[in-house]
Formats: structure tokens, C-alpha cells, sequence
């Protein structure tokens, strides 16, 4: 197993925000949790990303328990994100802000960047045509491809994506979603949460539903999908 977390809890000051969730994230798998705002998805990422602090329970990346593992150092061992609301650098350009995913490899060279730059422009053949713009200029959809692209310049097993279509035309959504298929195609572990229930469910191989900080259902991708409280909640009622 990739991804072990067992039993996390964590706080916002006094306030619980994710209580005693244990879920598994298999190696080569898109494993999703959906749920309503303010659910504990986006905390669940932060805190394997090492940017919000456990308060019990452990987490285990191939193994090894990250409690005392840093923030730079768990992007070295293989994870990545790619956050909520983008966070691109706006003033330097698409190919800086891409060279900031590879920051704490050990080697960056550009021969060594070369073929990780081939294939994030592969996946995103518009950020080629942007390469030297500000990323600031560029609309939403590119900015999104920019944020996935840098996370995968740091050459991650596990690739954690926050929201990934928020904000984005339909057209788009599913042309992220395309993009994150291939990305598991390519051998990339992802582990995504994702607000548009039906097209993270289309694309899980497991799903979990966290409602108030608590895991309440757990699945394949299909079998959420067909639940009939999670159809009624997440999905108006169909697929």
C-alpha cells in the first residue's frame, strides 16, 4: 500500500476538523474523497502534505511513518500537490513557475528538467504556446494546468490534486479529467479531491465520503456513484 492513514484526527485550534479517518491509497490508483465544504478534504491533503500538524493517528507513505518527516522532505520522498485555488507564482512565467515544482530535486540541471518539462507540455500542449508568458495573464484553465504541471516536476509517485476543476467552463472539467486519467496511465498515484462528485466518481478506482470530518462511506468509484444517499446529495440524482 502506498498510502496508509490511520485514525487522523486533526484541529483547527479548539475546533476538530477531521476525526478518526483511516482510508488506503493503493500504489497506481486514483483514489478520490468527495463531500460539502468545509468537509475535511482539503485539511486530510495538508496534513499528508505535513502543512497541517496530526494531532493522533499516523500516516504512512510506503511504509514509513511521516510524523516526523518535513514539508520539503515528503515532496523528496515522492509526494506532491497541487493546491486549492492554484497558487501560481503570477509575475514569473509558465516555464519558472514550472522549474519551482523541481525545487528540492537534488539535481536541476536542464538536461536533468528536459524530459520532465517533454512530458508535462505533452499532457498540456497549450502551456508550450505560454511557456515564456507571466502566469498571471493566463485564464483559469491554464493556470490549473500550470499548478498540475509544477506538481509534477518534482517527479512524484503520489500526486495529491485539490479541487482541480473549481472554476473551470464544463469543456474544460473534462478535459482535466482526461488529463488526470492519463496521468494514472502514466504511473502516477493520485490521490484527488474533487467538489464535482460524478466526474471524480467516473475516474476512482476507490472513493471516500467525508461529511463534518468523518469518513461515512467508502467504496469503488461505481459503487458510491450508485449509492442512493450519495446519488440524492453529490450527484442530483444521476451520474
Amino acid at each position: 500500500m502506498l498510502l496508509e492513514v490511520r485514525d487522523l484526527s486533526v484541529n483547527y485550534g479548539h475546533i476538530e476538523a477531521i476525526r478518526n479517518i483511516s482510508f488506503d491509497v493503493p500504489e497506481g490508483a486514483i483514489v478520490t474523497l468527495i463531500g460539502a465544504n468545509g468537509a475535511g478534504k482539503s485539511t486530510t491533503l495538508k496534513t499528508i502534505s505535513g502543512l497541517r500538524k496530526v494531532r493522533t493517528g499516523s500516516i504512512l507513505y510506503d511504509g514509513e511513518d511521516l510524523a516526523k518527516v518535513s514539508p520539503d522532505k515528503r515532496v523528496q520522498m515522492g509526494i506532491s500537490q497541487s493546491p486549492e485555488g492554484r497558487g501560481i507564482f503570477p509575475g514569473m512565467t509558465v516555464r519558472e513557475n514550472l522549474e519551482m515544482g523541481a525545487y528540492v530535486r537534488r539535481d536541476r540541471s536542464a538536461a536533468a528538467l528536459a524530459p520532465d518539462f517533454e512530458r508535462v507540455l505533452d499532457l498540456f500542449p497549450r502551456l508550450a504556446e505560454r511557456i515564456k508568458q507571466a502566469a498571471g495573464t493566463l485564464s483559469g484553465g491554464e493556470q490549473q494546468m500550470v499548478a498540475i504541471g509544477r506538481s509534477l516536476m518534482a517527479r512524484p509517485r503520489l500526486l495529491l490534486l485539490d479541487e482541480p476543476s473549481m472554476g473551470l467552463a464544463p469543456k474544460l472539467i473534462q478535459q482535466i479529467f482526461t488529463i488526470i486519467e492519463e496521468i494514472k496511465a502514466q504511473g502516477t498515484t493520485v490521490l484527488l479531491v474533487e467538489q464535482n462528485a460524478a466526474q471524480a466518481l467516473k475516474r476512482a478506482d476507490h472513493a471516500y465520503l467525508l461529511e463534518t470530518g468523518e469518513i461515512v462511506r467508502s467504496g469503488t468509484g461505481s459503487e458510491l456513484a450508485g449509492d442512493a444517499a450519495v446519488r440524492a446529495a453529490y450527484l442530483g440524482g444521476d451520474v
